[in-house]
């Protein structure tokens, strides 16, 4: 097996499909407000977002609570679109947030809690350049593998 065919072994096999890719998402409280601002409200965001990636079947690998952002590094099924699980955390977050803490939403102009916004990249195993390299060297496997099969010894 190849570096590269070895890196498949850290995918997550599912019946009918193997994915292996991450994303790191970030969102900023409405005008970058800082909201959370203490151990508790940090702690509770987090419990939050944890619960919402739980009922997604969202992994979330990392996460850190700033004052005025959120950021997350996820991995979650390809049958799930990334808009609908950036839906998923921000609807309800700012949502299941405002139950606990509804004081803070008199901080918040217009009482909302996150920016319409968001950045979302993808990371995987391997990079870009090192993907490329794997399948152009496709072909060149291939026929080499045909070719020691069909050759005859002498």
């Amino acid at each position: 097996m190849s570096k590269e065919d070895s890196r498949l072994l850290d995918a997550i096999y599912e019946r009918g499909y193997v994915y292996n890719f991450h994303f790191h998402l970030i969102w900023v409280t409405k005008y970058r407000k800082p909201i959370f601002t203490t151990p508790t409200l940090v702690s509770d965001m987090k419990k939050i977002l944890t619960r919402i990636a739980q009922l997604n079947e969202v992994t979330v690998e990392t996460m850190a609570i700033m004052p005025d952002h959120v950021h997350l590094l996820i991995s979650f099924k390809p049958k799930y679109a990334p808009t609908n699980i950036v839906k998923a955390f921000k609807g309800a977050s700012a949502r299941m947030f405002f139950e606990k803490h509804p004081e803070t939403k008199q901080q918040l102009w217009g009482g909302h809690l996150w920016s319409n916004s968001y950045y979302m990249s993808t990371l995987g195993n391997m990079s870009k350049e090192i993907v490329e390299k794997y399948i152009k060297n496709q072909p060149t496997k291939n026929l080499r593998k045909n070719s020691d099969r069909h050759s005859s010894p002498d």
